[in-house]
């Protein structure tokens, strides 16, 4: 009896612990010349930089996490450190997010991939971006 408990206590645990941890799906690979044009009244812009997003790849679970893995160059030829200010997501309902904290050094010229969470949405990410 008491083996069975504890059977039934594992599983138990191992459930939640899966469900702990979502995986992710892709929702869609973002292309660089993609246009939209989502008006801006509140006016959020990202921090001017000197990197470009190449491309980004838009993830999400069923909590509603948003995720990108994006793909910067710092088109600088000196060092640079990417903050979250740097960049933005546009939202499928034309909201502009920034990810959660991040401080990335990148040498100059150096092109990197970094998967950013962008919190909870009810609506998908349809592109991140920088302003040069």
């Amino acid at each position: 009896m008491y083996k069975r408990i504890m059977s039934a206590l594992w599983m138990l645990l191992a459930v939640q612990s899966q469900a702990a941890e979502e995986a992710l799906t892709i929702d869609s690979v973002v292309p660089s010349h993609m246009e939209l044009a989502f008006p801006n009244d509140a006016k959020v812009y990202p921090d001017s930089s000197d990197f470009t997003v190449l491309n980004a790849v838009l993830m999400s679970n069923d909590s509603g996490e948003r995720f990108a893995t994006v793909t910067l160059k710092n088109q600088s030829s000196g060092r640079r450190t990417l903050t979250h200010k740097h960049l933005l997501a546009l939202t499928a309902n034309g909201q502009r997010i920034m990810p959660m904290e991040l401080s990335e050094h990148f040498n100059g010229g150096e092109t990197l991939s970094l998967t950013l969470s962008f919190g909870e949405s009810k609506f998908p990410l349809l592109q991140v971006y920088t302003r040069n």
